[in-house]
């Protein structure tokens, strides 16, 4: 069984071909962000997919030579984890109709533009998957509702490889998932279902180069005081924040390393730890404190130095396992052939009412 696996980055798309679940052959594909700076979504999709393209012909493929094109999920509206099946239909909403302008978005649509109807096209377990708790939804003012977006793919992932592990159904287990990368979600998974989780991209600790939560009345009065535009402002606290902004660099590495000397760096860098403890405390409460194993995964939780401070913190509330990096083209290859091997159904996302 051999599947193209393809998740598209701001400035690289990865590229995988998997056979029976086994890398054979992996690639980051560049584009030039100057480029596609001017390009609207269609125009970066068909450019990116005649690299694809050239790709798979200088490695001695055809699309016809794949049981299935696996695609990283784009942002697309609420849904339940699983596998889909990509249609016309979800691919018009990313093109036209996403909350956010993001590479992932791009994914479906240049399988779509591969496969030319040929093979399947999957997606699985993107950043809107949403198993939110009724109580997990209010935010505290009727017109802003809790957004559930955050990095599913890796941790639903881990999660099954977990209780593998354990010799035991995802169904009859509770886990506290943290990824710890660019972005910092930390959920509770109760019985399979994520039913609270940070939205990563404003919520949660800060991480190193994102603010998470912050004093909503100095927020406001800094969108009102004309200093930023609102592209200025979003960018500053989505992409400029945490680490970067203290620190000047995101590198957990160099932070890590200058905190030795630096007692600011030092102090930073505990207030980071601290926030994710905190957040990964909070969630052991919510779960009443019967908690089958923390899990730690993401780029971060390769540094054992950050690891083992975090786990000072959380070791008396239950188990911890280390799960590092985030291993997304294997994580979708396994989606699409659990289809494929009939061990799971794909789903179709409805979209009436909203195209």
């Amino acid at each position: 069984m051999r599947i193209l696996v393809i998740n598209p980055g701001s400035t690289s798309t990865k590229l995988g071909i998997y056979e029976n679940n086994t890398l054979i052959r992996k690639e980051y594909v560049k584009h030039s962000p100057e480029e596609e700076e001017n390009m609207s979504i269609l125009q970066k999709v068909e450019s990116r997919s005649k690299t694809i393209n050239q790709f798979l012909e200088k490695n001695g493929y055809r699309t016809e030579d794949f049981d299935a094109i696996a695609c990283r999920g784009g942002i697309l509206p609420p849904l339940e984890s699983g596998t889909y099946q990509v249609d016309e239909d979800m691919v018009q909403y990313l093109l036209q109709k996403s909350m956010f302008d993001h590479p992932s978005n791009y994914a479906a649509p240049i399988g779509m533009a591969l496969s030319k109807e040929k093979i399947p096209v999957f997606i699985t377990d993107p950043v809107s998957v949403d198993e939110l708790c009724p109580e997990a939804r209010l935010s505290g003012i009727p017109q802003l509702k809790r957004l559930s977006l955050f990095h599913a793919l890796n941790m639903k992932a881990v999660a099954r490889e977990v209780a593998k592990e354990m010799g035991s159904d995802i169904k009859d287990l509770t886990f506290v998932i943290a990824h710890l990368g660019g972005g910092i979600s930390v959920g509770l998974q109760a019985k399979g279902k994520m039913i609270d989780v940070n939205n990563s991209k404003d919520e949660g600790p800060f991480g190193p180069n994102r603010t998470g939560d912050l004093p909503v009345g100095d927020v406001v009065e800094k969108a009102f005081s004309g200093e930023f535009t609102e592209k200025e402002l979003i960018k500053r606290y989505s992409s400029k924040g945490g680490l970067i902004s203290y620190l000047g660099t995101d590198n957990l590495r160099e932070v890590l390393d200058k905190s030795k000397y630096d007692n600011y760096a030092k102090q930073v860098l505990d207030a980071m730890i601290y926030q994710i403890a905190k957040e990964i405390g909070g969630l052991c409460a919510i779960a009443g404190g019967d908690i089958d194993a923390i899990i730690l995964t993401g780029g971060m939780a390769y540094n054992s130095d950050f690891v083992e401070r975090i786990k000072s913190y959380i070791s008396n509330f239950g188990l911890v396992v280390v799960k590092p990096g985030d291993n997304e083209l294997l994580s979708l290859a396994q989606g699409a052939e659990r289809v494929l091997n009939g061990e799971e159904e794909a789903k179709h996302l409805s979209l009436e009412g909203i195209l």
